[in-house]
C-alpha cells in the first residue's frame, strides 16, 4: 500500500494503485466533488492518475487558483470541440487559459459573428451535458504529426512537428474531438459545470507574427460557481462604464490620434487634473527631504550601454541619428541622467542619503496592439526618484518610501494596498554575487519593518531586484503602481563614488522609486476607481455656476470671484437654457458641485449647492458656501 502524505503532514495508507480521485474521496465527499486535479510531489496530474509509490499529495480544487486554470483550460476544449461539430472545416490552433478566462485560435475562411458565438456556447453546454470522459493518450510524434495532417489539422500538426523528437507527446480525447495538450485535464466535460460565458472575437496572427496569416480568436470566461461568473460579468459591467477613454471625452480631458501614437493630447481640463496630480506629490516629496532635478530626454548611446540599458532594454528605446554620426536616444528612464548629476560633485558619506527626484518625460516603444488609452503609451511622465545611500541605510530609507508611498495611496481613496518582491529576472546584469546581496538586503529591510509580501519570481529589474506596490481599485481589479528597487549594480557600472568617513571613494546604492509610476496611467487608474466622480480637490473644475435667470448672471459673477479668492476652480454657465439641461449636462461631465442661481439667491445673497448623484440641494449664505467648499478642497482625505 503506498502511503499518501497530504499537505497538513498527515497521512493515508490506500489500496494500490489509488487515483487522485479516491485519494480525494477518502477525505470526504465533498472534497471528492469539488477537485479538478492533483499535486503529486509538486507536479499537476489528472485525478484519475494512479499512484503506485508513496507520494506527497494536494487535491486542486475547482475554486483555486490552480483549480480555475485547469477549468478554463477545459473550457477551451469545450470550445473547440463545439466549433468542430458545427464548423467541421474548421482549423483548431492553440486554446491556452489566461487571466480571468481562455481563448482559442482558429482558421476559417468565413467570419465569426456573434450568432455563431450564441451557437457555440449552446453546443458547449450540451457537451457539458453530454458529461463525455476525457482521457489522455501517449503518441508518437510522427505518429501524430500524420494523424492530424490526416485530418486536415496542419496547423496542429506544425506544431507537434516542432516538438523536439524524444519529448512525450499526449493527446486527451473527449468524445469525437482529440487535442494536442500537456494536461491536466478534468475527468470528464460535466464536471466542467455552466459557469462559463463566450465573450467576444478577436484577430490574432498564426504564432504572433505578422507575417504569418490571421486567425479568429473567441474569447471566454469559466470560474467555479455561477455566482463568481455573474460577479465576474458585473465587473465588465462596471469596467465599461468606468473607462477612462469614454471618461476622458465625456469630461474633455484628453485624445489620441495616429498624428501621435500612444501620445496623449492633454485639454485644459485634463492638464489642470495632471498639474493638480503633479503639485500634490511635489508637495509630499519636498517635505520628505527630495530634490527636484531636471536631466536630458535625448543622451548619446554611449551612456546606454555604459548603464546596461542598450542591451536589456534597447528594442523599446527611441533613438535619433544625427548629421555628425552621433546616436542619440531618448530616454526610457530616468536613472542614468540621475547617476550623472551625483557624478558632477565630488561627494560625502555625508550628505547620503541624497534623495532627488524629477517628473521626468520618457518614452518606450510598445507595440500599436499593446496600446490601451492613458493606460498603456508610448510617452508619459514618470514621478521617479533616486536615492543615493549606503548599505547600513537601506532599511530606513525603505520604510521612509513606504511610509509616503503608502500615506499617498490613502489620500487618493486606495487603502487596500498588495505588496510583492519581485527577484532577478533572467535578463539581467551584474554577478549573481550582486544579486545575491541586492536581493537579501531588500528583503531583510521589509522583514525588519514588518511588511507582509508575496514572492513575484524573476520579475525584478535587469539592474535590481525590486518591491512591487499593487493597489486594488472599487471594483476590485488590481493595479501594479509603485516600485522600489535596490540597484547594487548602476552607481559601478557609470563610476559613482563618495569619500566614506575612512576617506577612501566607496560606490553608492541607488534605491529607484516610484509612487504613481506613470502619471498618465495614474490618471487612467484615478478616473476608473472614482468613474469620473473625482474628489473635490482633484475635480478639474471644481464648481460650476450656473444661473436659472439672466437677471442673475452680474451675481453669478461675484460668486465665481469669491471661489478663486478661496483657491477654488469655477467656471460659469450663463446660457440661456434651461436649470434643468444645465445640471443634467455638468453631472454628465462630473462636475463635483454645482451652484444654481435664481431671483431669490441674488436677493438673499445665498447659493443652492447641488452634489454630484444627489438629488436635494442645500442654500446657504455665499459666504458660508465658499469657505466650506474651500475647507473640503484643502482636506484630501
Amino acid at each position: 500500500m503506498p502511503v499518501i502524505t497530504l499537505p497538513d503532514g498527515s497521512s493515508r495508507d490506500l489500496p494500490t494503485p489509488v487515483t487522485g480521485l479516491e485519494v480525494a474521496a477518502s477525505i470526504g465527499a465533498r472534497l471528492a466533488k469539488d477537485a479538478v486535479a492533483l499535486r503529486v510531489d509538486g507536479r499537476l496530474l489528472d485525478l484519475n492518475f494512479p499512484l503506485h509509490e508513496p507520494s506527497t499529495v494536494e487535491i486542486i480544487t475547482r475554486d483555486s487558483p490552480a483549480g480555475l486554470e485547469i477549468l478554463r483550460h477545459d473550457a477551451a476544449h469545450v470550445m473547440a470541440e463545439a466549433v468542430k461539430e458545427l464548423y467541421p472545416e474548421t482549423q483548431v490552433t492553440i486554446g491556452p487559459a489566461i487571466e480571468d478566462g481562455f481563448y482559442y485560435d482558429f482558421a476559417r475562411a468565413e467570419p465569426f459573428t456573434p450568432e455563431d458565438l450564441e451557437r457555440i456556447e449552446a453546443r458547449m453546454r450540451e457537451i457539458v451535458e453530454r458529461d463525455e470522459a476525457i482521457e489522455r493518450e501517449l503518441w508518437d510524434r510522427d505518429e501524430a504529426v500524420h494523424f492530424f495532417n490526416d485530418l486536415g489539422e496542419h496547423y496542429k500538426a506544425e506544431i507537434i512537428g516542432s516538438i523536439p523528437a524524444g519529448e512525450e507527446i499526449s493527446l486527451y480525447r473527449q468524445g469525437g474531438f482529440i487535442d494536442l495538450c500537456r494536461g491536466p485535464h478534468l475527468p470528464s466535460t460535466g464536471r466542467l459545470g455552466v459557469a462559463f460565458r463566450l465573450t467576444k472575437l478577436a484577430g490574432a496572427y498564426w504564432r504572433g507574427d505578422s507575417r504569418n496569416q490571421m486567425l479568429q480568436r473567441i474569447y471566454g470566461t469559466a470560474w467555479a460557481s455561477e455566482r463568481d461568473l455573474k460577479e465576474y460579468l458585473h465587473r465588465l459591467e462596471e469596467a465599461e462604464r468606468r473607462d477612462h477613454r469614454k471618461l476622458g471625452r465625456i469630461m474633455d480631458l484628453f485624445h489620441f490620434q495616429e498624428e501621435a501614437v500612444g501620445a496623449a493630447f492633454w485639454h485644459p481640463k485634463g492638464w489642470t487634473l495632471f498639474q493638480t496630480l503633479l503639485g500634490y506629490m511635489r508637495a509630499k516629496q519636498l517635505a520628505a527631504g527630495y530634490r527636484e532635478v531636471n536631466t536630458p530626454e535625448l543622451m548619446d548611446r554611449s551612456l546606454w550601454e555604459a548603464s546596461g540599458h542598450w542591451e536589456s532594454f534597447g528594442e523599446h528605446m527611441f533613438t535619433s541619428h544625427t548629421a555628425d554620426d552621433r546616436t542619440l536616444a531618448i530616454k526610457p528612464m530616468n536613472c542614468p541622467g540621475h547617476v550623472q548629476l551625483f557624478k558632477n560633485d565630488l561627494r560625502s558619506y555625508r550628505e547620503l542619503p541624497l534623495r532627488i527626484s524629477e517628473f521626468g518625460k520618457v518614452h518606450r516603444y510598445e507595440p500599436s496592439g499593446a496600446l490601451h488609452g492613458l493606460m498603456r503609451v508610448r510617452a508619459f511622465t514618470q514621478d521617479d526618484a533616486h536615492i543615493f545611500c549606503t548599505e547600513e541605510q537601506i532599511t530606513r530609507e525603505t520604510g521612509a518610501v513606504c511610509d509616503l508611498l503608502l500615506g499617498i495611496y490613502r489620500d487618493l481613496g486606495f487603502d487596500e494596498v498588495l505588496i510583492k518582491f519581485a527577484d532577478r529576472p533572467a535578463r539581467r546584469v551584474g554577478s549573481d554575487a550582486v544579486w545575491d546581496r541586492a536581493e537579501n538586503a531588500l528583503k531583510d529591510a521589509m522583514n525588519d519593518l514588518g511588511l507582509d509580501y508575496v514572492h513575484n519570481p524573476g520579475e525584478g529589474a535587469f539592474y535590481g531586484p525590486k518591491i512591487e506596490f499593487v493597489l486594488r481599485d472599487a471594483i476590485g481589479r488590481e493595479w501594479q503602481c509603485g516600485t522600489l528597487q535596490v540597484d547594487f549594480n548602476l552607481p559601478g557600472r557609470l563610476g559613482a563614488t563618495y569619500i566614506g568617513e575612512d576617506g577612501d571613494k566607496h560606490t553608492p546604492v541607488l534605491l529607484h522609486r516610484a509612487i504613481f509610476g506613470s502619471l498618465e496611467r495614474f490618471i487612467g487608474i484615478l478616473l476608473e476607481h472614482y468613474a469620473g466622480r473625482l474628489p473635490l480637490w482633484l475635480a478639474p473644475v471644481q464648481v460650476i455656476v450656473a444661473t436659472i435667470t439672466s437677471d442673475a448672471d452680474a451675481y453669478a459673477a461675484e460668486v465665481l470671484d469669491a471661489l478663486a479668492a478661496a483657491g477654488l476652480r469655477g467656471e460659469g454657465d450663463l446660457r440661456n437654457e434651461k436649470i434643468n439641461y444645465k445640471v443634467r449636462e455638468h453631472a454628465v461631465a462630473k462636475a463635483p458641485v454645482i451652484i444654481a442661481l435664481g431671483k431669490r439667491e441674488v436677493e438673499q445673497r445665498s447659493v443652492s449647492i447641488r452634489r454630484l448623484g444627489e438629488k436635494d440641494q442645500q442654500a446657504l449664505p455665499l459666504t458660508d458656501a465658499v469657505a466650506r467648499l474651500a475647507d473640503e478642497a484643502r482636506n484630501r482625505t
